[in-house]
């Protein structure tokens, strides 16, 4: 089994929030990992449609000139 590394960042929270968090027994450390994945997956999400966004036009423009491919096989 893979260890991941740790680091301990300098990180700054709201008082009443951790109090709680530690009052229903949250774990703050996965807690916080959760968040910061969720924030780098919509991160990453939001760059990739950003970079794709000049093939979505322009599979768009195919579409409209030209119809969608193998449409007079569609069943629906």
């Amino acid at each position: 089994m893979s260890q991941t590394a740790r680091i301990r960042p300098d990180v700054s929270l709201d008082e009443k929030l951790v109090a709680d968090a530690l009052e229903l027994n949250i774990d703050i450390s996965s807690a916080a990992a959760d968040g910061i994945a969720r924030a780098v997956k919509a991160e990453r999400e939001r760059l990739w449609l950003i970079e794709n966004a000049e093939a979505f036009r322009a599979e768009r423009e195919y579409i409209e000139k030209h119809g969608l491919p193998l449409a007079k096989y569609r069943q629906f």
